[in-house]
Order: structure tokens, then sequence, then C-alpha cells
């Protein structure tokens, strides 16, 4: 600094260091070891643990074994550090989908921990910060720990073009996918897109086969599609009993099915979620907690 302005010198540190002091800390985000779970903060660009995941028993999981099985190996393989898909739950509401992916979650970690390996990291990510992705892989990409990045109900609407960042994200890009990091959504949707977005696109486009493959061409990106249908009576009694037996409720099973049957019909349907509804509302009236 000249001797001109030399004199400005002391004013100009108090003003630097004021503005300091005014400047907002930057955001915290958790560190990865710090839990087994974490949520995704896009506006903030943190990840905040989760002290305790909700979460269903594997075991208690009845009428989706096919899938639990396939899901359950490409993930103790990605824990191995081994080759794995990016997998798509899609189908019937209310099946299963979301607590399939926890309790998968929870069971290959009880493996890693007996094996003596460091535990994998569940990371959820809300559908409406999927623009944010690429700023979630850069923080994970360096991390020592495997992370299974998860979203629930996945879906795009018509004018929504954030479905080309996943996309690029998946497969697309110059750095893909982080080895460390895999993918695993849900949603009602097999293609993530309505039937009648597409069909918009068939009538409207110039080149309509080129307008769909697009869009259709982002459920490709997962390896792994998985089907959840509507389950039949006998299943839904079998995951009624199931947590009955599980949470000690004790009622005679003709009532059990009579009591869930009628539960159902003032619901509409059967599917997983209205088990563990009819389950949640029996407890109550037994005085018996869920833990």
């Amino acid at each position: 600094m000249t001797d001109d302005f030399r004199h400005l010198e002391p004013v100009l540190r108090r003003i630097a260091e004021s503005l300091e002091r005014l400047a907002p800390p930057a955001p915290a985000t958790a560190a990865l070891d710090s839990a087994e779970a974490f949520v995704w903060h896009a506006e903030t660009g943190t990840l905040s643990a989760v002290a305790k995941v909700s979460r269903v028993d594997y075991g208690l999981l009845e009428g989706i074994a096919r899938q639990g099985d396939i899901l359950l190996e490409n993930t103790r393989r990605f824990a191995r550090g081994l080759p794995a898909n990016n997998a798509l739950l899609w189908g019937a509401r209310g099946m299963g989908k979301s607590s399939l992916i926890k309790a998968i979650h929870a069971r290959v970690n009880q493996d890693s921990v007996a094996n003596g390996h460091g535990p994998l990291v569940l990371v959820e990510i809300h559908r409406e910060d999927i623009p944010s992705l690429p700023h979630l892989l850069k923080i994970l990409r360096g991390a020592s720990q495997h992370c299974i990045l998860f979203c629930d109900d996945l879906s795009f609407d018509d004018a929504d073009t954030s479905y080309k960042s996943l996309k690029a994200v998946l497969e697309g890009g110059i750095e893909g996918r982080p080895a460390n990091v895999i993918f695993y959504a849900t949603s009602n949707r097999r293609h993530l897109m309505p039937r009648d977005m597409i069909e918009n696109e068939r009538s409207t486009a110039i080149h309509a086969s080129e307008a769909v493959e697009e869009k259709v061409s982002l459920s490709d990106r997962f390896g792994l599609w998985l089907g959840f249908h509507n389950c039949d009576q006998d299943t839904y009694f079998a995951m009624i009993e199931g947590y009955a037996r599980h949470y000690d409720l004790d009622l005679l099973v003709p009532q059990l099915h009579a009591e869930a049957n009628e539960w159902s019909i003032t619901r509409g349907g059967r599917s997983g979620r209205v088990a563990w509804q009819f389950i949640q509302d029996l407890a109550g009236r037994l005085g018996k907690p869920l833990d």
C-alpha cells in the first residue's frame, strides 16, 4: 500500500472484520460417519442425520418375497463393492416399495456389522429437489462410505424438465454415477410419467417417436425394474397375522380376519399400508405399543 493510502489501512481492516461478523456462517452438514441415514436439504445444500429411521422389519414384509430377494442381493453386492444396478420399484400404492428399501438397508447393515464392515448410508432426496442432485453427488463422491440414494414417489409431469438432469446423473455425463453411490426410487408409474403426457408427445411432436423416446428412456437408466401389484385377500391376511404375532396382539384368528376385512372395506382396498394402519388401530385399542 502506498504512503498516500496507508492511513486508511486500519479503517479498511475494521470494515472487513465487521463484514465477516455480519456474514452468516457456512451451513454445517453432518458427517456421513455420524449416522446410518440422512435427509438432503437442497435449499441449504446440507445433509441432516436421522436419529431413527421409520421402517418395518424385513421379515414382516409379506407378498413381495421375489422383489425382496432381488433387491437384497443387488444391495449386498453393492455393499461389497461389486457392480450393482440402480433400481426402480414401481406399481400399486401401499404395497411396500419404500418399506422394502428401508428394510433392506437395515438388513444389509446387520450383515455388514457382523462381518466387520462399515455400514451403508441411506440418503433420502425429495422429489422436488432432483435438480440439486449433481450438487449432492459431488458431496457423496468424495465419501468413503457406500451410499444408497433414495427418492420416494418419483414422477414427472408435463412441462417438468428436471428428468433430464436425472438421466444425465444416472448414466450420462462425463463423470457418471459415483462408484460409491446407487440410486433407488419408488414410483406408481412404470415410466415415471403419466400416460397422457406420453400420448400427447406422440400426437403433437414433429418426430413423435423421438420425443416419446426421450421421456420414456429415463426408466431405462434403472437396471432393475421391480413391479408391485395389488394383493389378494390371503396375502392381506398373512400381513395382518405376521404383524399380530410380532407385536403380540392377542386376538383369535377368525376375529382378526373379520376385523381386518371390515377395515379394508372401509379403506376401499387391500394393501400393505392398509394392513399396517389396521394394526396400528388394533394395537391402540388393545393398549399395546408398537416398539
